[in-house]
């Protein structure tokens, strides 16, 4: 289905697999798809808690065929740095547990992100 706009630029809609696109959204596609069932496979019962980190880490992570992050293309600017977390440096214990498990789940990100 195609659309025309007033400066005459067309849209053309497609699907996520459909063989007319350009192409690169289809290999988006497919290394997103990897990338999320790698971090699926591994927290099965805690994924959903931790989506929004792995999409941090993919929009912060360098691009070859960007020359930058997709952070860094969308907004202008290098995205903000991720500060390591120092095993007992919380003084709560769930506050600790919590980042321990966001440190070890970033090590899986990226795993998953190298293997997809």
């Amino acid at each position: 289905m195609e659309f025309m706009s007033l400066q005459g630029v067309g849209l053309n809609l497609s699907t996520a697999y459909d063989p007319q696109t350009d192409g690169q959204t289809e290999v988006v596609n497919r290394c997103l798809e990897g990338y999320l069932r790698c971090m699926v496979t591994e927290r099965q019962h805690t994924w959903v808690k931790w989506v929004s980190l792995a999409e941090w880490w993919y929009n912060t992570t360098f691009h070859l065929s960007l020359g930058k992050t997709p952070f860094e293309a969308l907004y202008g600017y290098s995205p903000p740095l991720h500060i390591p977390y120092i095993p007992r440096d919380a003084t709560v214990g769930e506050v600790d547990e919590f980042l321990q498990d966001r440190e070890t789940t970033l090590t899986l990100l990226k795993q998953s992100l190298q293997k997809a």
